[in-house]
């Protein structure tokens, strides 16, 4: 072997060692910042969770068909997601995407361009740009951890006929009637996502929470409702004659978990179907520097055949958190009639 040769191979062995050890290193520091790692306590020594935290997430609440029977995404299926979900240029409501099988196709949903022309919005990946590009939280392949299946339980046969009944019932109105038929959220009553339970949202998706011994605050930055101000002192619920949108919620510490337990919630807000009897518990448990475990389970024997469980992990994030302004329909309502009486006067209905 010519001394050239040894020099380029005692060179090449030198630099396989070097990175090696690097790798190890990085690995063990790793370790070591988990391991060190202690839960921050508040004055009062309960688990510190305030500050701001994101849900945002491509990953679906309920698992798609193509993924039946598959609860988590390998690694190699992650790492391929997640470099196609975060590229440049994604559009971060196509969370539906996830449900498409092929990548090509997949590829060509995620961005708004490929959409059809008549999709007239504004440019996603500008104003919905986030500090940390959306993609999955979890390797999970839906939020719904129980049941097994990933899906929302069936309806009990009575939950079917009353949800008949309510279709039947709204079969021949227009939801330009009247101000009661617009969807609560156009019109700034109450959005699906901003709890109880909490869910992502598809943009604006930051919560903060503030602790006091006696209380512990939630705020859902896209809500129309106030901060959830929830009482840790063990009184007990309001009358159930007193319903409200957020429901009536309670809040105690299971070791090192924050339980919030909702009832007492309205009748025109149904969640997927369900009634003003459901029940909502949350768990909050803070696993890492930056990272909440969120957790809640939904009952409601009088819709569902069994209780759901979902987690949505909750990374921190940056702040301020702005003030949502809900406004289109709440203030707009009066010329979205309008428009279409116009219209049923020109005998174009809409």
């Amino acid at each position: 072997m010519s001394p050239y040769s040894v020099a380029n191979w005692l060179t090449l062995v030198t630099i396989v060692f070097l990175s090696s050890n690097s790798a190890l290193a990085q690995t063990q520091s790793n370790a070591d910042a988990e391991s060190t790692w202690t839960l921050p306590r508040t004055p009062d020594g309960q688990p510190d969770l305030q500050g701001y935290w994101t849900t945002q997430t491509f990953t679906p609440l309920e698992r798609p068909e193509r993924l039946a029977g598959q609860e988590f995404f390998t690694e190699e299926e992650m790492a391929a997601l997640q470099e196609q979900l975060t590229a440049e240029g994604v559009d971060p409501l196509r969370r539906d995407a996830i449900a498409t099988a092929d990548p090509e196709l997949r590829e060509k949903q995620l961005y708004q361009a490929n959409r059809d022309p008549s999709y007239v919005h504004y440019d996603n990946q500008v104003w919905l740009r986030t500090l940390v590009p959306k993609g999955l939280s979890s390797r999970r392949t839906s939020l719904i951890t129980d049941p097994p299946d990933g899906k929302i339980p069936p309806l009990t046969p009575t939950a079917a006929v009353r949800v008949a009944a309510e279709q039947a019932a709204r079969r021949g109105l227009s939801a330009f009637d009247s101000h009661e038929t617009r969807p609560l959220m156009e019109r700034c009553i109450v959005w699906t996502h901003e709890g109880p339970p909490i869910l992502p949202p598809a943009y604006n998706d930051i919560h903060q929470i503030f602790q006091t011994p006696d209380y512990v605050v939630l705020f859902t930055e896209l809500g129309a409702n106030p901060p959830r101000i929830i009482p840790l002192d063990g009184r007990p619920y309001n009358s159930d004659k007193i319903r409200q949108f957020s429901g009536d919620s309670r809040a105690h510490w299971d070791g090192d978990t924050l339980v919030v337990e909702t009832q007492n919630f309205v009748e025109r807000r149904s969640y997927r179907g369900s009634s003003e009897f459901r029940q909502v518990v949350e768990r909050l448990t803070r696993v890492d520097a930056d990272t909440i475990r969120y957790e809640f389970t939904i009952s409601d024997p009088t819709t569902w055949t069994s209780s759901w469980s979902a987690e949505v992990p909750m990374i921190r994030t940056e702040g301020p958190m702005y003030e949502y302004g809900c406004h289109e329909g709440n203030y707009d309502i009066r010329h979205i009639l309008e428009i279409h009486r116009n219209m049923e006067t020109q005998g174009n209905n809409p």
